[in-house]
């Protein structure tokens, strides 16, 4: 376990889990799309994700609330802009308020070069 990873909490989720969306996974092949958040913790720092054959190193994991958020996190999430990345949550989970306060986890990924 890294250091990084010792201030962390125990996962909550497999790193499988971490990108499953088609749309998601084509953007992260595309390289469009480096993080992606969730409401728990998929995956360690130095942990390796594997899409279509691909495999991409998660390169940083740390808490973050929905208010925090700025275009260049959507961006990395690949989405123009704050707003369109919560249209695009909010239509995943109907019913879901946007709560500024909600914090969730953020994963940032890199191709790993073989």
């Amino acid at each position: 376990m890294t250091e990084k990873n010792k201030a962390l909490p125990p996962k909550t989720c497999e790193i499988e889990r971490l990108v499953t969306i088609e749309d998601d996974v084509n953007k992260v092949l595309q390289g469009k799309k480096t993080a992606t958040r969730r409401n728990g913790r998929y995956a360690d720092v130095g942990e390796i994700m594997e899409l279509k054959g691909k495999k991409y190193i998660v390169d940083n994991v740390y808490s973050q609330s929905l208010g925090e958020l700025t275009d260049a996190d959507a961006q990395r999430e690949g989405f123009e802009n704050v707003e369109e990345y919560k249209q695009s949550i909010l239509s995943y989970h109907p019913g879901m308020p946007w709560l500024p306060q909600m914090r969730v986890w953020v994963h940032e990924f890199s191709p790993v070069e073989e």
